[in-house]
């Protein structure tokens, strides 16, 4: 499915689009099925109002997020590489002559990059393609920025992928090339569990090096006042939540395909290897499935 296809989906899935559609419907079946239909517009306000609430968007981010690099993790690991996630575009930057650069969010990313690279001294490959088109891909942007304003020096340009799956995959077919299965990734903290999830799938061995936690200085009442920010924070989460459930479904589908093709053998070796403790592997492995 094509970048732009799926964006389109989600957008009807995400909010604010899918509380107002579902507005929507409740007012269309107001007189059809009145009962419903109020049920329907008091549904779409609560969940727009908590969308909306920073004290309940914060938390709900608080649950992708994951602890950040310990001090044990930030020790020179042997034939490991950083790899950078990209976070989207800045196009056509006035003040860089109309280019199209970083944007804020990939910036982070860079930026806690740039702090590892010279803490570890590891080589560093930058992903991201151009899903909107765009001349230069985020993965080149990533490399100019990383270069030129951090002085960090840039061993892997990954330009092919349009989403963090492509991301994973394109990635261990680079860094398999020069030996490397170990990773520190640096992506923002609400996107680390399903990257992290799908790079290990790829055949990685992943350290999380989170960045750009939700964090707060203090619980007000501001905090439970409507924003537009926190309506932000919610349109993540969701979209973080469904990506999430169906790299999942992908995985099951995948799965069951791979048994449906396993003979006894390769199914008595799944079994061994992964569902049974080690003392039982060497009893289980004489059995016969026939």
């Amino acid at each position: 499915m094509s970048w732009f296809a799926t964006n389109l989906i989600s957008t009807f899935l995400l909010p604010p689009l899918s509380l107002l559609l579902i507005l929507l419907l409740g007012l269309l079946l107001l007189y059809r099925r009145p009962r419903l239909a109020r049920g329907l517009i008091i549904a779409s306000f609560a969940l727009l109002w908590l969308a909306s609430t920073p004290f309940f968007a914060e938390g709900a981010l608080h649950l992708l997020e994951e602890q950040p690099l310990n001090a044990q993790m930030r020790q020179p690991q042997s034939d490991a590489a950083i790899v950078i996630l990209g976070g989207g575009s800045y196009f056509r930057a006035p003040e860089y002559a109309d280019q199209d650069t970083v944007s804020d969010e990939t910036l982070v990313r860079l930026r806690y990059g740039a702090r590892l690279q010279r803490e570890l001294q590891l080589p560093v490959l930058v992903t991201g393609g151009k899903p909107l088109g765009n001349t230069v891909s985020e993965a080149g942007q990533m490399r100019i920025v990383l270069e030129q304003d951090f002085g960090v020096p840039v061993r892997w340009t990954e330009d092919a992928s349009d989403n963090t799956l492509e991301n994973a995959r394109n990635s261990y077919q680079t860094l398999q090339k020069s030996g490397i299965r170990k990773i520190y990734l640096v992506t923002h903290a609400w996107h680390m569990m399903r990257s992290a999830a799908v790079f290990r799938r790829a055949g990685f061995e992943v350290i999380e090096a989170p960045t750009a936690f939700t964090t707060r200085y203090q619980t007000d009442l501001l905090a439970f006042v409507p924003r537009a920010e926190a309506l932000r924070d919610s349109k993540i989460f969701a979209h973080e939540a469904i990506g999430i459930l169906w790299y999942q479904a992908k995985s099951i589908t995948r799965s069951k395909k791979t048994l449906q093709s396993t003979d006894y053998t390769d199914l008595r070796r799944l079994i061994t290897d992964n569902m049974l403790p080690n003392g039982m592997q060497q009893s289980f492995s004489g059995f016969n499935l026939c």
